[in-house]
């Protein structure tokens, strides 16, 4: 992750954000999210993310850690990370996956 210098204001890279999420909020469609994504990020971090996504249902259904890691191959550490996020984090999982629930045919 990029290190800011202690001359940049916080605020530049929370504006960033702030307009980072109102551009993902304009796209109404999985493939234009997913071109998006694309242009956006590395394959490596598309793969962390996915990795993020992939064990949240797991883990709302209680299934284990060790055997989440067994079934996608995603690190413990990572899959720890999301659990913790989901207990603590800003909603935004449960949001998406309130979303996806209510329309299951935007899901694909």
């Amino acid at each position: 992750m990029k290190q800011r210098t202690a001359t940049q204001p916080d605020r530049d890279s929370d504006t960033s954000f702030k307009a980072l999420s109102r551009a993902l909020a304009h796209l109404s469609k999985p493939q234009e999210v997913a071109a998006f994504l694309q242009d956006l990020c590395t394959p490596a971090e598309l793969e962390a993310m996915s990795d993020r996504w992939r064990v949240v249902p797991l883990l709302l259904k209680g299934v284990p850690y060790r055997e989440i890691h067994e079934l996608t191959q995603v690190s413990v550490t990572t899959i720890g990370r999301v659990a913790r996020t989901l207990e603590y984090g800003a909603g935004g999982y449960a949001t998406a996956l309130r979303r996806q629930a209510a329309r299951p045919s935007d899901s694909h």
